[in-house]
C-alpha cells in the first residue's frame, strides 16, 4: 500500500507539472490503475474488506437474534427485546462470545447508528435520605386477556433497590398501596421521596417548588412522616433513577408478554424478582446491592404499628336485590342490609363495604364495567325463606357451576327424601356451613357423610366436629397389678339370663 507522501507526489505530477498518467506510470514505476486510484483520493483510502468476515461464535446465533428482533414488531413498544436482553436470551442457549458483539450484530439488523446522550451530573445520596417514586406502562396477559397494566416503581437512592408493584390503574387508592408494599419491602421509610407532579399527590403548581398538595396524600405523609419533594415542570430527569428503573424492569421483569393468573400472581413475580436483582454488584462498588439495602434499613424511618387505609370511602344505598353500586359495577351485601344506607371502601384491589363500623361485606374489586358481583352465602338466609327459588337465583347459578359434584349428589339424595322444600332448606343449611370452615373442609365433610349414610345436615355437621376432634382408639388397659381382674369381660356371655328374667324365675 502506497504511502500518503507517495500519493501527494503522484497528484502533485499530475495537477500541477500536468504529466500524462502514462509518464507518471514509466518515471515513477506503479501501475495505472494505483495512479488513478491517488488522483481520486487525496490520501489512501485504507484497507476495504471484500468478503464478509466468517463469525464462528456469532454466526449459529445470528438467525436467532434475527428472529427476537423481528418478535418486536407484535410487542408493546416499550416491552421489546433490548441487545442487552437478546445477549441474555442467547447466552441461556450456549452462545459463549460477547455482548459487544451482539450489540453490534442487532444495530446492524436494525439500521441504528449510536445516539449523542444529555449530559447529566453524578450524584450521591446518603442512606435512608432520598427515594424516587414513578409510573409506567405495560402490557401482560392477565386472565387469559391481554390488558395494558400500570406500572409502580419505587428505589432507594443510597442502595439503588427498586421495588415494582403493578395496577390496573393509577388511581390515588392505587398511588397509596404501591407506596404502603413498597415500604413493607424496603423494611422502613425513606426520609423524602421525589415526585413528577402527579394528579394523585399534587392538587395545584405554586410559584418555586411549593405545591398544594391533595388532601389524602397530606394526611398519608403524616402518618408515614416522610417529606415530598417536587421536580420542576417538564424537568424529569431530576428523578431520573427511577426512571431508568422503569425501563430497566420492563426490559428484564417484563419482557414479551407476562402471563399471569391474577395481579397477585404477576405482583409476587415481580417481588421476587426485585429481591433477586439485589444480588448484582454495581459498577464501581465493593458490595452487592443486597449488602448496601441492609446498612441502609438502619437510617429508615420505622414502620407505623398500623398501615395507613389507602382507600377511597363513599357513601351507598343498597338496592331491593341486596347490591350496591360502585363504578358501573354492582356488589352484593347480606339479604339483611337491602335498601340500608351503608359505606363503601375503593381499595386498589378489593371492595369492602360496611354499616356503621362493622365490615359486611368483601370483594375482589371487579375492572370491568356493569358486572354484578355476587357472593351466594348473603342470599342463603333469603333462599331459606322462599326455597321454590332456588334453581333460578342467580347467585347459586353461578355457584352451581364451580362447586364439586358431591354436593349434586347430596342435593339429589336431599330432594328424594324430602320433596317439598324442606330438602332444599336442609341443603342451604349444609351451603351456609361455609360462612365457618374453609371450601375443602365442608367438600370433605359432606363427602364423609354421604359414604356414612348420613346425608343431611346434621351427618355434615358430626363429620366437620370429627375433623376437628378425630376419635383416637384408647390405650389398652394395663391389669399386671391386678391378677384378679385378669380376663374380666371375656368370659363367655351366658343369654339364658334374659329368659329367666323375663319369665320372672330365679336370677
Amino acid at each position: 500500500m502506497l504511502t500518503v507522501e507517495a500519493y501527494e507526489e503522484i497528484r502533485k505530477a499530475y495537477f500541477v507539472k500536468k504529466w500524462s498518467i502514462r509518464r507518471i506510470s514509466r518515471e515513477m514505476h506503479h501501475c495505472r490503475r494505483t495512479i488513478r486510484k491517488a488522483l481520486d483520493h487525496a490520501e489512501p483510502p485504507g484497507y476495504r474488506q471484500r468478503k464478509v468476515r466468517q463469525k464462528p461464535v456469532l454466526g449459529p446465533y445470528q438467525e436467532r437474534i434475527a428472529e427476537l428482533v423481528a418478535a418486536n414488531e407484535s410487542l408493546p413498544p416499550k416491552q421489546r427485546y433490548t441487545a442487552r436482553r437478546i445477549f441474555l436470551e442467547i447466552r441461556k442457549e450456549g452462545y459463549a462470545g460477547s455482548e459487544g458483539s451482539v450489540r453490534r450484530y442487532v444495530r446492524q439488523l436494525k439500521g441504528e447508528h449510536s445516539r449523542r446522550a444529555e449530559a447529566f451530573l453524578p450524584l450521591e445520596f446518603s442512606p435512608g435520605e432520598m427515594a424516587q417514586v414513578d409510573w409506567g406502562e405495560a402490557q401482560a396477559v392477565i386472565g387469559g386477556e391481554r390488558v395494558k397494566v400500570h406500572l409502580f416503581v419505587m428505589r432507594l437512592n443510597h442502595s439503588r433497590v427498586r421495588f415494582a408493584m403493578v395496577f390496573p390503574f393509577e388511581k390515588q387508592e392505587a398511588f397509596l398501596e404501591g407506596h404502603i408494599q413498597a415500604f413493607r419491602f424496603f423494611g422502613g421509610v425513606p426520609r423524602g421521596i421525589t415526585y413528577d407532579n402527579l394528579k394523585t399527590a399534587v392538587y395545584r403548581i405554586l410559584e418555586g417548588r411549593n405545591r398544594q398538595e391533595q388532601a389524602a396524600f397530606s394526611a398519608f405523609r403524616s402518618h408515614y412522616l416522610f417529606e415530598a419533594r417536587y421536580c420542576t415542570p417538564g424537568q424529569g430527569h431530576e428523578k431520573g433513577g427511577v426512571e431508568n428503573d422503569v425501563g430497566y424492569i420492563r426490559r428484564n421483569f417484563l419482557t414479551g408478554l407476562p402471563e399471569a393468573a391474577d395481579y397477585a400472581e404477576l405482583n409476587a413475580r415481580l417481588r421476587q424478582a426485585c429481591l433477586d436483582d439485589t444480588r448484582r454488584r454495581l459498577r464501581g462498588q465493593s458490595e452487592t446491592i443486597a449488602e448496601q439495602w441492609e446498612a441502609e434499613k438502619a437510617a429508615l424511618l420505622p414502620l407505623p404499628a398500623a398501615d395507613y387505609r389507602a382507600c377511597r370511602s363513599l357513601p351507598v344505598k343498597a338496592n331491593p336485590y341486596a347490591q350496591v353500586t360502585f363504578e358501573t359495577n354492582r356488589y352484593s351485601v347480606p339479604a339483611d342490609y337491602a335498601r340500608r344506607p351503608l359505606v363503601l371502601r375503593a381499595f386498589a384491589f378489593r371492595i369492602e363495604i360496611l354499616a356503621g363500623d362493622e365490615i359486611i361485606a368483601s370483594h375482589p374489586r371487579c375492572f370491568d364495567r356493569e358486572q354484578d358481583i355476587l357472593d351466594p352465602l348473603h342470599y342463603l338466609d333469603l333462599l331459606r325463606q322462599r326455597p321454590g327459588a332456588f334453581d333460578h337465583a342467580l347467585p347459586m347459578r353461578r355457584w352451581r357451576q364451580e362447586w364439586p359434584q358431591v354436593y349434586e349428589s347430596l342435593l339429589t339424595r336431599l330432594r328424594e327424601r324430602w320433596p317439598e322444600g324442606r330438602g332444599v332448606r336442609e341443603f342451604l343449611g349444609v351451603l351456609a356451613l361455609h360462612r365457618e370452615y374453609p371450601p375443602l373442609r365442608v367438600e370433605a365433610a359432606v363427602r364423609e357423610a354421604i359414604s356414612l349414610g348420613a346425608a343431611h345436615l346434621d351427618g355434615v355437621r358430626l363429620c366437620l366436629s370429627n375433623q376437628e376432634q378425630p376419635q383416637t382408639a384408647p390405650a389398652p388397659l394395663d391389669l399386671g397389678a391386678h391378677p384378679h381382674l385378669q380376663g374380666l369381660g371375656e368370659q363367655p356371655l351366658d343369654l339364658g339370663q334374659y329368659d329367666r328374667l323375663l319369665s320372672g324365675g330365679p336370677r
